[in-house]
């Protein structure tokens, strides 16, 4: 399941993109399917071993072009171990709203990006996560947990203020979220209710089959209740010096 527009981004063969807070890598895939050079990164190491694997057998079976490269990185995402605008993309989906410090890991996106280059972000809209906060302090008062709900315009601004310009948002799926809302009323971790099981079997049924009438019904839906807001970004380009703009 992609949050991001891989379309929008744009994103392709030679292009270096970091994955930060990849978590099991559903999009660091998808970049490396598109012929990118993939940094999946983590703090969870042995999430990103499970990465790893993965990204040995799409190779194994032929899924990326022979170009694409793919690599996994442990580390801290507010103090990322690259030079500064080393990157043309930066992926970060449902990751700050982790972040107590959000700022800082905001700095560090704009940094490790290249003066051009392109970002999208992600987190939980604020209407569906208020909701879910709403029904269970489990679902967000927890090691690691949700430490913020974000207005989209407070975090179109914090990522603005970091010299990130925006360029286009969505919001995408709002078939979760009355799953999530259904499994705060119930209790996060009762798994094997009925209800429960039933809307979870229909979200895998439509992941697999993407039948027309529930992606209708979805784009339908995504502007009023989409779970995730999708924000895209381009880092200005360095001005030119004055001898360039005489040469030119």
């Amino acid at each position: 399941m992609l949050t991001m527009d891989f379309d929008r981004l744009g994103f392709g063969v030679g292009d270096r993109v970091i994955d930060i807070g990849c978590g099991l890598g559903r999009h660091s895939y998808e970049l490396y399917r598109r012929g990118a050079h993939v940094v999946a990164f983590d703090q969870n190491a042995a999430e990103l071993d499970e990465v790893k694997v993965m990204f040995g057998a799409m190779e194994a079976e032929g899924q990326v072009p022979a170009s694409a490269s793919a690599e996994t990185v442990v580390g801290d995402a507010l103090a990322l171990p690259f030079p500064d605008g080393h990157f043309d993309g930066v992926v970060v989906s449902e990751m700050l709203e982790h972040i107590p410090n959000d700022r800082a890991a905001i700095a560090e996106i704009a940094r490790v990006v290249r003066p051009g280059g392109t970002v999208a972000v992600s987190v939980p809209r604020w209407l569906p996560e208020r909701i879910c906060w709403a029904l269970s302090d489990e679902y967000h008062a927890n090691e690691g947990g949700h430490v913020r709900i974000y207005r989209a315009s407070d975090l179109r601004k914090a990522l603005s203020d970091a010299g990130l310009e925006v360029t286009h948002t969505h919001h995408a799926h709002a078939l979760h979220a009355p799953y999530w809302w259904l499994k705060c009323a119930v209790g996060v971790n009762e798994n094997d209710n009925r209800l429960v099981r039933s809307y979870h079997s229909m979200l895998v049924w439509d992941m697999m089959k993407a039948p027309a009438a529930t992606r209708w019904a979805e784009r339908l839906l995504d502007p009023v209740i989409g779970k995730s807001v999708v924000i895209y970004l381009r880092k200005p380009p360095a001005p030119q010096a004055d001898g360039d703009e005489a040469a030119s």
